[in-house]
């Protein structure tokens, strides 16, 4: 079996098929979202983090399919170090403090420990990415949740679009109609 597979499998151990979610079970939701990065051209990373994003839980999903205290290494042994620290950060991500004003401070407060971090480069760009596919799901899947999500993301992309990959940022540009 291969990577994705693996981790597909593991989330449904771990019941992410009994948990609603926008547009089904967190399970569907987790792989719209890999799919979606894998369309945009995602590195292989940034997809295993697409599939496993909410692991760990999220600042606007708590609930969680692995403890972020003990659990780290067993996802860490199927998807790999980095894809592992993508999804910690994703998930560990203070929305409020880190998400408004991101692309000038570059600095993720992680909301369970409190700690904050500088994050640059192509890990930016893929917590970035993540963050704005995850969104777009979202939006595509939870009609109650748009007269809300819609308007944020009209005024959240626009902030990001020096961090955000051309695919990914067109694709946001498309559907929010930017």
């Amino acid at each position: 079996m291969s990577t994705f597979e693996d981790l597909g499998s593991l989330l449904l151990v771990r019941g992410a098929d009994e948990i609603d979610h926008a547009g089904g079970s967190l399970y569907v939701h987790l792989h719209r979202v890999a799919k979606r990065l894998t369309t945009l051209g995602a590195s292989e990373t940034l997809i295993l983090a697409g599939l496993a994003h909410a692991s760990y839980g999220t600042d606007g999903f708590p609930t969680h399919l692995f403890d972020w205290q003990t659990e780290r290494p067993v996802l860490e042994s199927v998807i790999g170090p980095e894809a592992e620290l993508l999804v910690y950060r994703y998930g560990a991500c203070d929305r409020e403090t880190s998400w408004r004003d991101l692309a000038e401070h570059r600095t993720v407060t992680d909301r369970f420990t409190g700690t904050s971090e500088e994050v640059s480069g192509e890990q930016l760009r893929e917590f970035v990415d993540l963050t704005i596919v995850n969104e777009l799901d979202v939006l595509d899947h939870a009609p109650k949740l748009e007269p809300k999500l819609r308007p944020f993301l009209q005024e959240q992309i626009p902030r990001w679009q020096s961090l955000a990959s051309p695919a990914v940022l067109a694709d946001a540009q498309r559907i929010l109609q930017l």
